[in-house]
């Protein structure tokens, strides 16, 4: 059995070094400039400032924390060290490939390249296993996260559907600052050295270690990562969304985890894991398109004014609305499109009420609602389809776009 309760006080104090480290605040500020930048996107929708962009820095970096404690509970329970992981190429190519496109950022594709290229040319001298179970253990707690808040603070944007109609939807985007306890290999010593005994199966990757286990001295290492998600959401709600995408997240990161398992026990297998690493990835995201490919459920309704997000804090907020509802009248006079929502507004600025159907709990209230400031409700309604600003959905990276400008050129 695993020895957790061994285990545990070594990993939390070397958490606690991670979290003094000067380094882990420095990914906190990188992740508020990201929140910051999501925050101003909102502003240009709604023309007001958003509240609580501080709030969702602070969560996310609260659960980037539990983030960190599962990743390093799996890093240590599975056996993965770092000594072998190549983690010192994998940010380097992940950042060149970036520049290719954004989603090839994530380690997946950067994994699977090193593992192909240590398997074909014998060249970076990495161990295949360790770093593609690095790469599914990151996943497998990507899932985690984004089940458990890949839905907040989704920022509301218009997309063209394939019919290139103008709908509405949100762009997922979550950035988590995640601290590490990671293995290293200390040492070797010929004799016993004490310390905390593990299970005879452990470790699941041995890598080169093979008959030298017995002898090998592990120590954890203090190490700050970061996680992104991005998504969109316009079929589904992003609760809906997030949901779907954690769970096919964590199948391609068993799935990929038991390769490098295998891959730890035969070459022939450590082919196949590094193959999948990128190409299930983009099954991955092949997967996500293709759920979003049907109506988008953020279009104008055959009756009354329906809301693409609300903005908390604001007048509209306090009164109960939220995404999804459908104003349908104002003082008694029902409202058609946005611009007979902004005409009775007008008339009843001061104490409007305003009757609204919840499409969380399919009832319809009327609720007062506090007007003073004129026009700053704080809502955003879906589009009409005659909108000439949207969302393009590409991720090209300057490489790319460069490339596809030179065959525009050549034509």
């Amino acid at each position: 059995m695993f020895p957790f309760k061994e285990v545990t006080p070594m990993l939390l104090g070397t958490l606690g070094a991670v979290v003094t480290d000067p380094l882990f605040w420095l990914v906190v500020a990188i992740v508020a400039l990201q929140y910051n930048r999501m925050g101003k996107v909102k502003e240009r929708f709604f023309g007001l400032k958003p509240r609580g962009t501080w709030r969702d820095v602070l969560l996310a970096t609260g659960f980037g924390l539990l983030g960190g404690v599962a990743a390093s509970y799996l890093m240590v329970g599975i056996g993965l060290t770092l000594s072998g992981s190549g983690l010192i190429y994998l940010w380097p190519l992940a950042i060149l490939l970036m520049l290719v496109d954004a989603r090839f950022l994530c380690f997946a594709y950067a994994g699977g390249i090193l593992a192909l290229s240590s398997l074909i040319f014998g060249w970076p001298d990495v161990s295949v296993p360790q770093v593609l179970g690095l790469v599914a253990v990151l996943h497998m707690v990507e899932a985690l996260l984004i089940l458990v808040s890949g839905h907040m603070g989704a920022v509301p944007t218009f997309i063209k559907n394939t019919e290139g109609r103008v709908v509405g939807g949100f762009a997922l985007q979550k950035f988590w600052p995640i601290p590490l306890a990671a293995l290293v290999v200390a040492g070797y010593s010929s004799t016993p050295a004490g310390g905390i005994g593990m299970p005879d199966w452990w470790p699941l990757i041995r890598g080169e270690l093979g008959r030298d286990m017995d002898q090998v001295i592990y120590a954890l290492m203090p190490v700050v990562a970061g996680l992104g998600y991005g998504d969109l959401a316009a079929a589904r709600t992003p609760e809906q969304k997030s949901r779907i995408s954690s769970v096919i997240l964590a199948l391609y990161s068993l799935v990929l985890l038991g390769l490098a398992v295998l891959a730890d026990r035969s070459l022939i297998m450590g082919f196949v894991a590094a193959l999948f690493s990128p190409l299930g990835h983009e099954l991955v995201i092949f997967i996500g398109k293709r759920l979003e490919t049907g109506k988008s459920i953020y279009q104008p309704p055959s009756r009354g004014v329906k809301l693409l997000d609300v903005i908390p804090g604001y007048p509209a907020w306090q009164a109960g609305l939220r995404s999804g509802d459908i104003i349908l009248e104002v003082n008694g006079m029902a409202v058609n499109g946005r611009q007979g929502l902004e005409f009775a507004l007008n008339i009843y600025h001061q104490q409007p009420q305003l009757t609204y159907w919840s499409a969380k709990e399919d009832k319809v209230y009327r609720e007062g609602m506090d007007h003073s400031l004129k026009g700053m409700m704080g809502i955003l309604p879906v589009p009409e389809g005659n909108e000439e600003s949207f969302m393009e959905l590409s991720t090209g990276g300057p490489v790319k776009r460069w490339f596809n400008n030179l065959l525009g050129k050549g034509r």
